[in-house]
């Protein structure tokens, strides 16, 4: 017979039933780094058994840590941040905190209004995607002294500390693969810019690679689609079916890759005798795509990890972030890209 749930429980009938003190049990939940292992599994044991749930609103209210991390993002739609979100979680997971998550839809305007609503939530730091954010945001974290870190982008010279890789490195390792292959007639698809640091600056490391080569992308060969693999089918239809055709398409992210391949497929070309196809990212599935997609490494969970130390470093010794760190892209040859057919 099971033990009876008391919704009453409270910690001392959890520090007794743990066989501890009441302020183990308080510091297990407050500063889990604190308490051995086999006593943290006690008190978890206890409080589930007893169905105790801890009263965040007051804890706040007394300066106790709320053990929650605000994590915004731009979008949960695709699997662009999937693996970020998930090692972040994990990793803040570990060392005793969770996070409180909401996306904005690509607008710093957004962003700004969920910055503030879970600060009201009395959140005890922030993680924000890219370095391009709105000055009231960055006013904001900068006012209330909120432990902050910024993910995915990587800059010397950002506001806050950063942890996150190279993005023009990332397009310009990509651009310098595709020109060297000996493509000189080049596309490019990419998510809209505006409001979009990551995808400008491998934007503009594709430009600065194929330069380097004495090259460009010709005027109408540049393209701008929501993050949808039927945005990017639909644009590399519109593409094939002009009098001239590229040799090459350089994608800015994996899933609109994905799109390309699938249109140039129902279109009975081939990938990459017809057309030579890339992407940024490689996200889950781009190696077993059929073709394997060539693709550059954005290295997510390494990113997320990392990001969720930092900050909750910061958050148990109450001292600022720590600096940022650099994690390096690294371009990924697989079967989608190929010399031009011209030049074989």
């Amino acid at each position: 017979m099971t033990d009876k749930i008391d919704k009453k429980a409270d910690i001392i009938a959890v520090a007794k039933a743990a066989r501890v003190s009441p302020s183990t049990v308080s510091r297990s939940f407050n500063h889990p780094e604190l308490v051995k292992a086999n006593t943290r599994k006690k008190i978890d044991a206890a409080v589930r058994r007893l169905g105790y749930i801890r009263n965040r609103a007051a804890q706040t209210i007394h300066g106790i840590r709320s053990g929650t991390i605000g994590l915004i993002v731009p979008t949960i739609d695709h699997a662009i941040f999937a693996e970020l979100v998930q090692s972040f979680s994990d990793a803040v997971e570990e060392l005793g905190f969770t996070i409180l998550l909401a996306s904005h839809g690509y607008s710093l305007d957004r962003e700004y209004a969920l910055t503030r609503k879970m600060l009201e939530h009395r959140v005890d730091g922030m993680a924000l995607i890219g370095i391009e954010h709105s000055e009231d945001t960055y006013g904001l974290l900068t006012q209330q002294s909120m432990p902050s870190v910024l993910l995915w982008n990587y800059s010397d010279d950002a506001p806050l500390t950063c942890v996150g890789s190279d993005n023009f490195e990332a397009g310009r390792l990509i651009g310098a693969h595709v020109s060297g292959l000996g493509h000189r007639d080049i596309a490019t698809l990419f998510p809209p810019l505006a409001g979009n640091d990551r995808a400008q600056l491998r934007f503009d490391g594709v430009k600065q690679a194929l330069h380097a080569k004495g090259l460009g992308v010709r005027e109408g060969w540049t393209f701008e689609t929501p993050y949808s693999v039927a945005a990017a089918k639909k644009a590399i239809q519109a593409l094939i079916a002009t009098e001239e055709r590229p040799t090459a398409v350089i994608c800015g992210n994996d899933v609109l890759a994905w799109g390309v391949i699938h249109g140039l497929m129902k279109n009975q070309l081939s990938v990459p005798d017809d057309l030579t196809v890339t992407g940024i990212g490689d996200f889950k599935g781009s190696k077993e795509f059929e073709p394997g997609l060539t693709t550059v490494r954005i290295p997510a969970r390494q990113i997320g990890a990392q990001g969720a130390k930092r900050i909750v470093d910061a958050i148990v010794a109450d001292a600022p972030v720590a600096m940022g760190d650099l994690i390096s892209p690294e371009l990924v040859v697989r079967a989608t890209s190929a010399r031009p057919r011209s030049s074989v």
